[in-house]
């Protein structure tokens, strides 16, 4: 793809990178790492304990909610990521959140996210039938929004609360995971989730919909469940 159409690709929410573009490097630390990309934004890797090159891991591309720093998306599975083989990759977003939300407009965002997943995907070995994105609260609406924009990339979205999604044009048929507390006071589930469901069956996609006794949260029940969805 040429500088220009690149450009005008991003605008719409489109992303470039994609896992075995190059061969993985074999020398990789574990643990959780800074990606230093950008002086401005924070973006964060984890790489499980036991990551080897020879048995490719997952990945999930993991968005924090409003007002939200990188560690926040990393912690909302990092509990799992060692025994389910996950790499998690988390950048921070450019303003106050994502860029569709914050400007009305995909941009700044989708640009560091594409240059985030092709860092990772240029140095680990990751199995293109387990990549993942999703998030929480306005992370979850841009995971879908991505998500379902870019399911030639990610064949699965995590929504934990989502608000809304917007796509220019859905790509691919993603499984998606979705759930919302009964009780949530700042995303309403019946002008949000209960919106959303109808909208992404009729699309035709495999969804798994947790409904939740909670509030605006991510039980540990319900991580734990998304996770085994994703890794069984």
């Amino acid at each position: 793809m040429g500088t220009v159409a690149k450009r005008d690709g991003y605008k719409t929410g489109y992303l470039t990178a994609q896992p075995g573009s190059r061969k993985a490097q074999n020398e990789t630390a574990s643990g959780l790492q800074p990606l230093l990309l950008n002086q401005k934004k924070e973006c964060l890797l984890y790489v499980p304990a036991n990551y080897d090159p020879g048995t490719p891991a997952a990945l999930a591309l993991m968005l924090h909610g409003a007002g939200g720093v990188a560690a926040h998306g990393i912690s909302y599975i990092q509990g799992y990521a060692d025994a389910k083989n996950i790499i998690l990759l988390s950048p921070a977003s450019h303003d106050y959140s994502w860029d569709i939300i914050a400007a009305d407009s995909f941009g700044t965002d989708v640009i560091f996210i594409d240059h985030a997943l092709s860092y990772v995907f240029d140095r680990f070995s990751i199995d293109p039938s387990r990549v993942a994105i999703g998030g929480f609260s306005d992370g979850a609406s841009y995971a879908l929004s991505i998500g379902l924009g870019n399911g030639d990339l990610f064949t699965h979205i995590i929504a934990f609360s989502p608000g809304f999604y917007y796509t220019f044009e859905n790509m691919g048929k993603p499984s998606v995971y979705i759930s919302h507390g009964k009780a949530d006071d700042v995303l309403p589930i019946d002008s949000c989730s209960r919106r959303i469901i109808p909208k992404l069956k009729r699309e035709g996609l495999a969804i798994v919909y947790e409904e939740f006794d909670g509030r605006h949260e991510i039980p540990p029940s319900i991580s734990k469940g998304a996770v085994d969805w994703f890794r069984p």
